[in-house]
């Protein structure tokens, strides 16, 4: 076994010393609650606003700045809520607006800010606005939505396809024209060049906004502008689409120049209201430099474009480390970095990443330089649920069945204790999606297992608050692209704390002596007394993860 000596190689990454002072959302901890999965309150197997109220306390305990929560609002649910057919009425099936008030009041009271999803793309077919526009092509509210002639011969204005398969067009037979859809046909895509359509949602931000919310997380925001000449896709020399909606989404309808003022607008109107409102956006898999387009060159669009780029990549040190590093060279000065490992859209990462690295990827998450998003149940390590092909849920599964199990089993309900459900849903009660009854996940046998993945979380949480070169401080990786190792320093003032991941699973040697005389172990990923013995020789076990904080001792005689 070879010795790892660390040296001082690669850039050093900061918060600009001005911003020392910084919001909320700048270094705070986001926890997104899916509420149908979270806690149901009234006994019909789906999560409300009411459950999640009754779980304030753990997320209180927890640790978290915020949450964000996934549509609530009226909405027939073709797509679970990101079909809106009323973005100032909450749907019964979480509900009353009261509710809602009583949950937003309760988590203030424990410092806890709320964010709700503001879903600007599409609304649902059934929503009032729709339901005028597609009534003649003399109505006033035609323009609110985008509609086109066919071509001569009857088929859709162009080749785009929706992220969900099949046509972006859907024909009304009605008036003879098509409607653009880039997800379902029951989520008609707004005309957001119609200035009525820019006033009306901006009124449903305010209307939130004046409810006391702490920010909004802006679904789908890259494809808001379409290209003003609808162009059709190039074709592959066998007639298939070039690229598919890859290249519809890095072309012709994403992140089109129009697009920027209207995110200055959402700006202008959180920025109205006090107490350090937030802008989160849903980016897809941007690349950085666009990424960063979304702030704004004058940092004054959104505040935290999500960087969603970690999801995708593979269990993998050098990869990790690369992409992490290209995401802070390319910071605006003054912007704060975010990262997102887990979500409703995407497998969980103990399954996607294997089992035995999850109490890593939440080290990452709540030790890297920028503003963490926490999944609910990520914390306990939650892996995908099971689930057969006759309880899908996922409309967009159900519809197009290329997508085999879709997003279902990163959705099945959070895990609270040990009994039938999971404490979830009482045990008579069906839930809405099958719970996978790993008790070893739940809440109960986590919270009585003092090294438990929970506790380990709770525990870096902890330290993220108690150390300023953990929230705040610069960062410089130092591993010299070790094929197994990812490690880096986090650095403010007089607190330097190192941070040590074992991607493989071979015992690795440390040397740290060039930055310490000592190291002490603030945390390990297997709660138990590492090897560590000194700055010049850290033992790092297969797929352990250290946190370890940097003494320079100084001699009296010097």
């Amino acid at each position: 076994m070879t010795t790892l000596r660390l040296k001082t190689s690669s850039p050093v990454f900061n918060v600009s010393p001005s911003h020392y002072d910084l919001a909320w959302w700048q270094t705070g901890i986001i926890y997104e609650v899916y509420p149908r999965s979270f806690q149901d309150s009234d006994g019909d197997g789906v999560g409300d606003l009411r459950g999640i109220q009754q779980r304030l306390g753990y997320l209180r305990d927890l640790g978290v700045d915020a949450i964000w929560i996934t549509p609530f609002f009226r909405s027939p649910m073709a797509d679970f809520g990101y079909d809106v057919s009323d973005y100032c009425a909450i749907d019964p099936i979480f509900g009353t607006m009261d509710d809602f008030d009583a949950l937003l009041a309760d988590a203030h009271a424990m410092g806890i800010r709320v964010i709700v999803d503001f879903v600007p793309n599409h609304t649902s077919d059934q929503h009032p606005w729709f339901i005028e526009s597609r009534s003649s092509c003399e109505n006033p509210k035609r323009d609110w939505y985008i509609w086109k002639d066919p071509n001569p011969d009857g088929t859709p204005p162009n080749n785009w396809e929706g992220f969900f398969g099949g046509s972006a067009w859907t024909l009304d037979e009605r008036t003879g024209q098509y409607y653009l859809h880039m997800f379902l046909e029951q989520q008609p895509d707004l005309n957001w060049r119609n200035p009525d359509v820019i006033a009306a949602m901006s009124d449903v931000l305010h209307f939130w906004l004046k409810k006391g919310v702490d920010g909004f997380r802006l679904d789908a925001i890259t494809i808001l502008i379409k290209h003003e000449d609808f162009p059709d896709m190039p074709l592959d020399a066998d007639g298939t689409l070039y690229g598919g909606d890859l290249l519809l989404q890095l072309v012709d309808v994403h992140n089109q120049p129009d697009l920027h003022p209207i995110l200055r607008r959402f700006r202008a109107i959180t920025d109205s209201y006090p107490g350090d409102r937030v802008l989160i956006a849903e980016t897809g898999a941007a690349n950085f430099d666009e990424l960063m387009q979304f702030c704004g060159s004058q940092l004054d669009e959104v505040q935290l474009p999500m960087n969603l780029n970690t999801m995708l990549l593979p269990w993998d040190a050098r990869m990790m480390r690369d992409s992490i590093s290209d995401y802070y060279a390319c910071l605006l000065p003054g912007a704060v970095p975010n990262f997102v490992f887990g979500n409703h859209d995407q497998s969980r990462f103990a399954t996607r990443f294997g089992d035995q690295h999850h109490r890593a990827i939440n080290a990452l998450l709540m030790t890297l330089w920028g503003a963490p998003t926490l999944y609910y149940g990520d914390e306990l390590g939650m892996p995908d649920g099971r689930i057969l092909p006759h309880q899908q849920k996922d409309p967009f599964t159900v519809q197009y069945s290329d997508f085999g199990l879709g997003r279902d089993p990163e959705r099945t309900p959070m895990q609270w204790d040990e009994t039938p459900n999971a404490g979830f849903t009482p045990p008579n009660v069906e839930p809405w999606l099958p719970i996978r009854t790993t008790f070893a996940s739940s809440v109960a046998a986590q919270s009585a297992d003092p090294v438990s993945t929970l506790h380990f979380c709770k525990r870096l949480i902890q330290l993220r608050r108690q150390y300023r070169a953990l929230n705040r401080g610069s960062i410089q990786f130092v591993d010299d692209h070790h094929p197994d190792l990812l490690i880096y320093l986090r650095e403010f003032e007089d607190e330097r704390i190192l941070i040590l991941v074992n991607f493989g699973a071979l015992l690795h040697s440390v040397d740290a002596s060039t930055f310490a005389s000592r190291a002490e172990l603030l945390l390990t990923s297997r709660m138990d007394t590492p090897m560590t013995q000194s700055a010049d020789s850290i033992s790092l076990r297969p797929y352990e993860t250290l946190l370890l904080k940097l003494v320079q001792e100084v001699n009296p005689d010097d």
